[in-house]
This record gives C-alpha cells, structure tokens and sequence, in this order.
C-alpha cells in the first residue's frame, strides 16, 4: 500500500489588533509556549516562532492533511483566550483579521529560522508595514492596500 510523503513549510504572519495591546516583553516568551503547544497538539511541527509587540512570524512544518485557515484560526482563538484568562494584557488584545503565508523549500529552512529568531534586530531598521509588503512583492502576490493590516510601529 502506497503512504503520503511530503515536506510542506509554510511562514505565516499575522499582527496584533489595536495600538495599545500589544505582546508584552515580560510574557512574550510564555505566549509563545502556549502558541507552540496549540501547534503541537493540532500534530503539526513548530520550526520556530519570533516577532514584536506588534506581530509575530510563525514557521512550521505541516502535514496535507492539516487545513492552513483552521490552524490559524484556532491559534488566533486560543491565544486570545489565554491573553485575557492569565490577564496577560492591561488591554482587550486580539488579533487583526488575515494572515500572511508563504511557503518555503527544504533547503531555505536555516535561512528563515534565521530571519524570523532575529525579528527585534530586524525591526530597528524596518516596520512592519516594509516587512508585510516586501513579502507580498517577493512572492508575487497581488494585494490592494486598503486590505492590508492597520500598522503600529513599535
């Protein structure tokens, strides 16, 4: 009987909702756990996840058998919810609507771990609006503006 083989690795980015709650630096690193367990546990393979107060990237490594869209959702929901029920944030935090994916082969692996554990030095020299677009040009992705995220700078 013939198996399912496959190596798929998506990037994906989405941005914090509101200029106040943001992901603050004392707990940044537990949301992250927790992010990466959701990851886990939905049996997907968490490669690495880094960002700012304002977004955060996320790469992993992800079964065909695993919808994109459900796993975000289920992220953003549960990041949500354990961001209000530890009272992680002074402010009502969310995440803004969409995402950005964008796949990657085995050989570029290094190379995005690499970008995305690097996120904060990267940030001092670009927003996350030069970032967000950069991508969608790289990857020739057509994209009006007004449906963009709203962008806070760090």
């Amino acid at each position: 009987m013939a198996g399912t083989f496959s190596q798929i690795y998506i990037q994906v980015v989405f941005a914090v909702q509101g200029r106040e709650a943001s992901i603050g630096k004392e707990w940044e690193e537990r949301f992250y756990q927790y992010i990466t367990g959701i990851i886990r546990e939905k049996g997907q393979k968490m490669i690495a996840i880094g960002g700012t107060s304002n977004h955060i990237h996320i790469f992993i490594g992800m079964k065909p058998s695993c919808c994109l869209s459900d796993l975000v959702r289920e992220v953003k929901k549960s990041s949500n919810e354990f961001v209000k029920d530890e009272k992680l944030c002074r402010y009502r935090f969310s995440w803004q609507e969409g995402y950005g994916a964008f796949s990657y082969g085995h050989s570029q692996i290094d190379a995005v771990v690499k970008y995305i554990m690097n996120q904060k030095e990267h940030h001092k020299k670009h927003t996350f609006k030069e970032e967000y677009v950069k991508f969608l040009k790289k990857f020739e992705i057509e994209h009006d503006e007004k449906y963009l995220f709203e962008w806070y700078n760090d």
